[in-house]
């Protein structure tokens, strides 16, 4: 019988047991049960498994057979989206479900690492275009090419042409390592540091395809370049090696982690540590999988390896890879000079070996695959094996003897591959955009374009160097907020009030050693009809009101915003 008194004594108790703090999905901290859709699809099957499906079922069976989870996740592991359904426009991008944007048609991504081609991979990817993707092909500024109106039945016939002159798609997407990028003149400059090109290789050897790297929290790109005008935009790479010169090791590497942009974007931090050449390959798997194992895995939209980096911070990040995948601590090392010059290489230049290399700027990375084919002869005539691709979709054609120079440039300019082209022409990239891609909203190619053809002609003998940076969506494939003017496609209002296609503007933005993101005036937008005599406008502005030698970007961030409306 309970009694008053009884109810008023209280009763002695255990403490309660403290909450276990909310895990990011963690794997080395004990969280493996998916937290998302998107690692339940992960952990129902390995992406790369997908290959057998699409081989012996979709392909011989249409795209009508393909599983949903396949077609909009595990896909993307061997270089396949679907690409945008034609006609929507880019209001309606985040109004409807992904199967509703979908058309029946890929987009496939093909893996350069270091951006390296052969004269027989040139002509496979030629070969592949011109009979399965309707000509199509775009140099991306991630050392790729890609293609598109591709269909599921040819993708077997695809796969068969270009593993049999040594390429493939694996890991060109997915959360996986993507292409790893590599300075396009390595081996062949004149003033390398060091070469990266046996560690890219031995990493591409070892590790794509390895099932214990297929399931990463996010994309992760990485790059190696022993280059000293720093090639490969190590400032925005999860992982980037960076040829300094050790002053008692000698040639090797910097090693920078954390980087990316999208909508949080970051610089890379150093880690502070030396990387001999020989050792490249095993601190990259290091780094990636302490990246597998601490990324957070609840959101994807935090799931980067730079969210890790701000909230460890560099000095614990370097201990957990030195003491739990290294077993050893790495040497301090310096910091990489200063790049003097430009990235893109752009132009003739002699080699080392007495030879010249010719960098030529397509127009925004579109090419196509009769254009491939046509360079393919080209370079062969030149007396060539070698072409290389560039992280700012550009094309550079190695070993040319000097006697063959004028021929090569002629075909070049035929093809439409300028290797001395107007300062607009080589700064400005652009991503897929509208007319491709499900996340975008505005059309890029096409705009970049149109603007290049209007400052030709508006300023015929416009000599500074300027970076114009075409998105289409907020993802920053063509790394908008590290460009003189970066365009993030929107939709915004016109003069009349009425909802069109156009851009936010980002102003002042660079990579390098006075590296900042560009300034976002505030309500500064423009339609995509304005874009090209905005654009002039900023350039005249930028003209007459330069200091001395000062650069666009740095005028745009000292200047006021009334001068860059």
């Amino acid at each position: 019988m309970t009694t008053d008194a009884t109810l008023s004594t209280p009763t002695p108790t255990s403490p309660a047991p403290a909450a276990r703090p909310r895990g990011q999905g963690q794997w080395a901290l004990g969280y493996h049960t998916p937290l998302n859709a998107n690692e339940q699809l992960k952990a129902d099957d390995d992406g790369l498994h997908v290959r057998r499906r699409i081989e012996q079922i979709y392909a011989p069976r249409g795209f009508s057979s393909i599983d949903p989870a396949d077609l909009n996740g595990r896909f993307r592991w061997w270089g396949l989206y679907t690409q945008r359904r034609p006609g929507i426009p880019g209001g309606r991008t985040a109004q409807l479900e992904p199967h509703e944007l979908s058309d029946e048609h890929f987009l496939l991504r093909i893996r350069s690492d270091g951006g390296r081609l052969s004269l027989d991979q040139l002509r496979a990817i030629a070969q592949v275009s011109s009979r399965f993707a309707r000509d199509t092909a775009d140099v991306t500024d991630r050392q790729n090419i890609q293609l598109h109106w591709v269909r599921i039945e040819d993708v077997p016939a695809i796969w068969s042409i270009l593993e049999a002159a040594g390429l493939t798609t694996a890991e060109a997407c997915g959360d996986t390592p993507r292409v790893v990028l590599g300075s396009p003149v390595a081996g062949v400059a004149a003033d390398e540091i060091v070469d990266g090109t046996p560690a890219i290789a031995e990493i591409v050897r070892r590790y794509v395809g390895d099932p214990s790297l297929s399931n990463l929290p996010r994309k992760f790109k990485s790059a190696v370049s022993g280059s000293p005008a720093q090639d490969v935009a190590h400032e925005v790479n999860d992982l980037s090696f960076v040829g300094v010169v050790h002053p008692d090791l000698g040639p090797g590497f910097d090693v920078f982690v954390g980087g990316g942009l999208s909508t949080n974007p970051r610089f890379a931090e150093r880690l502070g540590a030396f990387v001999a050449p020989e050792e490249v390959p095993e601190v990259w798997h290091a780094v990636v999988s302490a990246f597998r194992d601490y990324g957070y895995r609840r959101l994807r939209t935090k799931a980067r390896l730079k969210f890790l980096i701000a909230d460890w911070g560099v000095e614990r990040f370097r201990r957990v890879v030195e003491t739990e995948y290294l077993h050893r601590r790495l040497p301090d090392g310096p910091p990489p000079v200063a790049p003097a010059g430009r990235r893109d290489h752009v132009g003739v230049h002699r080699q080392r070996d007495g030879r010249f290399y010719v960098g030529a700027a397509p127009l925004v990375g579109r090419v196509s695959g009769t254009t491939l084919a046509g360079l393919a002869d080209l370079v062969e005539a030149a007396g060539s094996d070698r072409v290389r691709l560039t992280a700012q979709q550009k094309l550079l054609v190695l070993d040319v003897a000097e006697h063959r120079l004028p021929a090569l440039l002629a075909g070049l300019r035929e093809l439409g591959l300028d290797p001395d082209p107007s300062e607009f022409r080589r700064g400005t990239m652009a991503c897929t955009g509208l007319e491709y891609c499900k996340l975008a909203i505005a059309e890029t190619k096409a705009n970049a374009a149109a603007a290049v053809a209007h400052l030709e002609q508006a300023l015929p003998s416009y000599a500074a160097p300027l970076t114009l940076h075409v998105n289409g969506c907020p993802n920053s494939c063509a790394r908008i907020q590290v460009a003189d003017i970066g365009l993030k496609g929107q939709i915004v209002q016109d003069g009349q009030g009425n909802a069109v296609e156009g851009f936010q503007v980002h102003l002042g933005g660079e990579l390098g050693p006075d590296a900042e993101l560009g300034r976002k005036p505030r309500g500064l937008k423009v339609t995509s009809q304005e874009l090209p005599e905005y654009v002039e406008r900023l350039a005249r502005r930028f003209l007459e009101q330069r200091h001395g030698e000062e650069t666009f970007a740095a005028w745009a961030r000292r200047t006021d915003e009334a001068n860059l409306s």
